[in-house]
């Protein structure tokens, strides 16, 4: 059976990034939904911080009545914001670190230190009737801690293969870090999603990823849409990561053609 085609969720914190600088009520992120949906994104990603420097309150409340596709609520594990998933009950949650004075989300999110409290949390939102991810780095023992808390989902973390050189050797350890990390998760029966700092020069290789369900991707197709547009931002980086994926597959084809052929002694001799 072939695979489900990879998704697209598009982050749009940085629409209401603008609209705070000023204090206005544009431009408007719900607004900003829509379009990324008609668009072809499967879902959207907020992710309502302590500090309430972009997402408000009033969004993610807007959001989660007209929304077409699925709403994925990024958030620390706080009672405050337990309380508020509890009550709007999004399709999706995912938990994340969360640190004010950062620019964005530094790391992942430390589930075997936090292991009680994130458990916890993982069962009160799975009763809300929320898909809980949790937002990790691609390591054994976070995945591992990840699956014993109950959360159904992971989001590796991909920042540290984003922001190394493309080609340098530290770019091709960290993917193969989160290759490693893909397939261990796949084959506890996790779904695995994976975000930060994908753009349109790297998101494909990630989308190639063995099992990878969907892309969570913000700042770049904002960034993308002040030049062509929010509609084609989305519908470019769709495609990329369309094709990402179906490379992924013919690679991993190949690989396994090459491998039955040496096990039956078919090395074209």
């Amino acid at each position: 059976m072939h695979p489900p085609r990879i998704l697209l969720g598009v982050n749009i914190d940085h629409i209401a990034t603008l609209r705070q600088a000023r204090g206005t009520r544009y431009p408007d992120p719900v607004q900003a939904a829509l379009l990324a949906e008609e668009a072809g994104a499967d879902g959207i990603t907020v992710h309502l911080r302590e500090d309430r420097r972009h997402i408000q309150p009033r969004d993610v409340r807007l959001l989660a009545e007209v929304l077409n596709t699925r709403m994925n609520l990024e958030m620390a594990v706080t009672e405050e914001m337990l309380t508020l998933a509890e009550e709007l009950k999004p399709a999706h949650v995912c938990l994340v670190p969360e640190k004010r004075e950062e620019l964005t989300t530094e790391g992942g999110l430390d589930v075997v230190g936090g292991f009680d409290q994130i458990q916890i949390a993982c069962e009160r939102l799975a009763r809300a009737g929320c898909d809980v991810s949790l937002f990790i780095d691609p390591e054994v023992e976070q995945i591992d801690a990840a699956h014993r808390a109950g959360a159904p989902t992971i989001e590796l973390h991909t920042g540290a293969f984003a922001e190394a050189v493309m080609g340098s050797q530290a770019a091709n350890d960290e993917y193969a870090r989160l290759n490693a990390a893909a397939i261990h998760a796949v084959s506890l029966g996790l779904v695995v999603n994976a975000g930060h700092g994908l753009h349109y020069h790297n998101a494909e290789a990630i989308a190639a990823l063995p099992g990878v369900n969907e892309l969570n991707i913000g700042h770049a197709i904002i960034a993308r849409a002040l030049f062509v547009g929010l509609k084609e931002a989305v519908a470019e980086m769709k495609r990329l990561i369309i094709a990402g994926q179906e490379a992924g597959l013919m690679a991993a084809l190949d690989e396994h053609d090459h491998d039955h052929d040496h096990a039956n002694g078919c090395c074209g001799h």
